[in-house]
């Protein structure tokens, strides 16, 4: 297969709502990357994150197996630090192979759900 993408993305538009309501996990507010990878090799990925008020923290590592997809959960990033709720971020997203990004947000504050997507500005 063809190997589509790019290997650098970025979210400029970054915030994980403080409490969502109904179930969880199915609707706990939260923001994902969504990355496909179409080649033949694992992508190891890196993620910095960005705020308006501290230094960027990072790299979060991941890795996206061959001719597949990871919907990755920044409400999940633990290491080096847990992404804080209630705040502004951005992020880099960097691949050693071209992959695909695509941003999601759900947004579960009020009963009646918002759910946002956006492919990510790829460089």
């Amino acid at each position: 297969m063809k190997t589509f993408g790019k290997k650098a993305w970025i979210i400029a538009e970054g915030y994980i709502p403080e409490y969502g309501t109904g179930p969880e996990p199915e609707f706990t507010s939260h923001e994902t990357a969504c990355i496909l990878n179409t080649s033949n090799q694992k992508a190891d990925i890196e993620i910095t994150i960005f705020y308006s008020d501290k230094d960027p923290v990072g790299p979060y590592k991941v890795t996206v197996e061959a001719q597949r997809t990871k919907h990755l959960r920044f409400n999940d990033l633990q290491d080096p630090e847990p992404i804080p709720r209630g705040t502004d971020y951005a992020c880099v997203i960097e691949s050693n192979i071209p992959v695909v990004v695509q941003h999601t947000r759900l947004d579960s504050r009020q009963a009646e759900n918002a759910l946002l997507s956006t492919i990510a500005y790829s460089e």
